[in-house]
């Protein structure tokens, strides 16, 4: 297995890898729209072909995985340089090989390479698997996003309190 760049003409390639991804999260509780998203994420992979933010881990001419990753950018000042992890993909069948090891290792090294001193990533909080993956590499909770259904729950009453 090869963890190298992707090379344009499979942009396309990868953007249903991404839907197979964005799919999957469904399980976990993700509200991304996976097939309706497609060629918005065929845009950004095919920036990330350009900027390098993308690998691919390669067994000849099939991609059994990627990751895209970029440094921070943002309008507010931080105390450190950033680099964010955005997608991370392993074919389900390949799971467990050391493929996305490999992917997440290789886009560390290119950040640190691009001067981030920190990397951050988001997972969904019920994908265990992805955690621990994760934990393994060192990443801890940062800061954690909540969530709730509007019409299920509307808060504490006033006398609640």
């Amino acid at each position: 297995m090869e963890i190298e760049a992707l090379r344009m003409e499979e942009v396309d390639a990868v953007a249903d890898l991404w839907v197979a991804l964005a799919e999957g999260q469904r399980r976990y509780g993700s509200y991304l729209a996976a097939a309706e998203n497609r060629q918005t994420v065929r845009e950004a992979i095919a920036r990330s072909v350009v900027t390098g933010g993308l690998l691919v881990a390669r067994e000849e001419d099939d991609i059994v995985g990627f990751v895209m990753f970029a440094p921070e950018t943002g309008t507010y000042e931080q105390s450190v340089t950033k680099g964010v992890v955005e997608n991370l993909f392993v074919r389900p069948e390949r799971r467990g090989e050391g493929v996305g090891t490999a992917l997440l290792r290789a886009a560390e090294e290119a950040l640190h390479v691009d001067g981030c001193e920190v990397v951050t990533l988001d997972v969904m909080a019920a994908n265990e698997d992805a955690r621990r993956l994760y934990r393994r590499f060192g990443y801890r909770p940062h800061r954690i996003t909540m969530a709730k259904d509007s019409e299920t729950d509307m808060g504490p009453k006033e006398n609640d309190s």
